[in-house]
């Protein structure tokens, strides 16, 4: 078994280097094991917020148990640049039930060597969580809350978060969302989050991480992939009006779209005709890519 390692990689750029990470799991009593995760490689910078995307059953989970030190990689190394600081808040918000919010914050004083209350506290006042009620009592969306009080409230130079939004109501999404940016321009801290709501990434992500069937299909800065693509709409055609690598193509009715990846170096193309040229989002690139993979395992 190769196991995780802490490593001061001296490049200040770089906040977690993953090299070829693995992960196999027992199918059954019977014998048989899966790979959850397999070769799995990147580089994160540091103070940058990634999203780790992908389908359901894609590795997220499992990458970020490897990443927080939950679970031990069968295979591959892992290095953090110059702290061992991280905090990961997982699905399930966990938080003594029988214990308020005002108790946990105490705990995580006794628990932390690096804790900053007042920025802990702030988070709670932001969003208005009852510091003397228990925290059984209070709805999923407030016990979410406190999880975040928590990891904010440790100082970690890597923040890791399992679907974060899965308890909150649009609006509080919202709000974390850009509360969350704040913490990464006051503290430089590097953010890892992994959700399915891929449509509320956009103005937020800046570095994207796509798994699918347990490997990494695509890892990079956002607007770099985003640029490096483009989208086509117009009549009804089997081949797109300008030269590229088609990583989506839909055709309704009369009309089709096509998705593109330019050639490297290659400026956007001007298209003539009834064919309409449009930026790729977030949301657009995700999917197809991920269409894409599906299609090329079925086939």
């Amino acid at each position: 078994m190769t196991t995780a390692v802490v490593e001061q990689t001296g490049t200040a750029s770089i906040a977690v280097r993953a090299h070829e990470l693995g992960k196999r799991y027992r199918k059954s009593v019977l014998g048989g094991e899966t790979w959850a995760l397999r070769d799995c490689t990147f580089d994160l910078p540091a103070g940058r917020v990634a999203a780790l995307v992908g389908a359901n059953g894609a590795g997220k989970t499992t990458l970020l148990n490897i990443l927080s030190g939950l679970l031990a990689p069968d295979e591959g190394q892992l290095r953090y640049d110059g702290t061992d600081r991280v905090a990961f808040v997982s699905q399930d918000k966990p938080v003594y039930k029988n214990f308020n919010p005002a108790d946990m914050l105490r705990l995580g004083a006794h628990l932390n060597e690096v804790w900053d209350q007042h920025r802990a506290q702030r988070w709670l006042e932001r969003f208005e969580i009852p510091l003397d009620r228990k925290c059984g009592k209070l709805s999923g969306g407030q016990q979410a809350q406190v999880a975040f009080a928590m990891a904010i409230g440790a100082r970690p130079a890597v923040l890791m978060l399992d679907e974060p939004l899965a308890n909150l109501d649009p609006l509080a999404r919202r709000e974390v969302m850009s509360e969350l940016l704040t913490e990464v321009d006051e503290t430089g801290m590097t953010v890892l989050l992994s959700t399915h709501v891929v449509a509320e990434l956009g103005g937020v992500a800046d570095y994207l991480l796509l798994l699918a069937h347990g490997k990494l299909l695509v890892g990079g800065d956002l607007d770099e992939l985003l640029a490096s693509h483009v989208k086509y709409v117009g009549p009804r055609s089997d081949v797109p009006p300008a030269l590229g690598d088609i990583i989506e193509a839909r055709h309704r009715g009369n009309q089709s779209s096509f998705l593109i990846r330019l050639p490297e170096g290659q400026p956007r193309p001007v298209v003539a005709g009834q064919w309409a040229v449009r930026a790729v989002s977030l949301e657009d690139y995700v999917l197809a890519q991920l269409a894409a993979t599906r299609k090329g395992a079925s086939a």
